[in-house]
């Protein structure tokens, strides 16, 4: 397998190059569980084989990785040379202080490298910064925004219907009057997010953060029965499509 195969398999599950086992474990999990083709609604096939198909590419690039950490040679450290008996009879004498004078001319003091302690369990998303874009009245249907962040843009009257919105940054967005029936919006944030007037049924908002957001008006059901999902959602100080505040 070369290198850049390898990089590509990292590249699918969100990963960077060198990432450790249990990361790469990690990230499947958290992918099959949104790419999961029962999470899209049975009369959608087409969003269903398109979920399929992504469960299949996240499938081989952690069974590859996997494959390749248990093949993957382990190096022993060289064997530690005994010191000369010159070098262990200057080893063996107190290092002598150098004059003051002489240590800060010829020894300036350098600044130490500062140390990353960057996880490679960080997404790469290899898309732009949408923040304060205007979308207004787009056609976006069935698209794939998951992961981009669209703080604060304009979305309002926008056709969102069967969108993938996973992880999606939408605080303080405006999304008046736009169509969300059937997006799935897991796990994305929606803090102070205008939602009045939006269409919102048999959208999937599990896990979401709707703290703060304003839903008068939403379209969330029919006849008394509530047709969003909001399994584990922060509704917190919401304002309710009747206009009440979600305590």
């Amino acid at each position: 397998m070369s290198q850049y195969e390898l990089d590509q398999y990292y590249r699918v599950l969100g990963l960077e190059p060198g990432a450790s086992l249990e990361e790469v474990n990690q990230a499947y999990k958290d992918l099959a569980f949104i790419w999961h083709p029962d999470r899209v609604p049975e009369e959608n096939q087409r969003l269903r084989q398109k979920a399929e198909e992504k469960l299949k590419e996240i499938n081989q690039a952690r069974d590859k990785l996997r494959s390749q950490k248990k093949t993957a040679p382990t190096s022993k450290p060289p064997p530690k040379k005994e010191p000369s008996p010159t070098r262990r009879y200057y080893q063996s004498k107190p290092p002598q202080p150098e004059p003051a004078q002489s240590r800060d001319y010829y020894q300036p003091r350098r600044p130490q490298p500062q140390t990353q302690s960057r996880s490679h369990y960080q997404r790469q998303w290899p898309h732009p910064d949408l923040s304060g874009a205007d979308f207004r009245g787009a056609d976006l249907k069935e698209k794939d925004l998951s992961g981009r962040n669209l703080s604060n843009a304009n979305l309002s009257r926008a056709n969102l219907t069967d969108a993938f919105l996973h992880n999606v940054n939408l605080s303080g967005a405006n999304l008046e009057q736009a169509n969300l029936f059937r997006a799935n919006l897991f796990q994305a944030c929606l803090i102070c997010a205008n939602l009045r007037d939006t269409n919102l049924i048999g959208a999937d908002l599990s896990g979401a953060d709707l703290s703060g957001a304003d839903l008068r008006g939403a379209k969330v059901g029919t006849n008394d029965r509530l047709l969003v999902k909001l399994t584990g959602a922060n509704l917190s100080g919401v304002i309710l499509p009747d206009g009440t505040i979600h305590q």
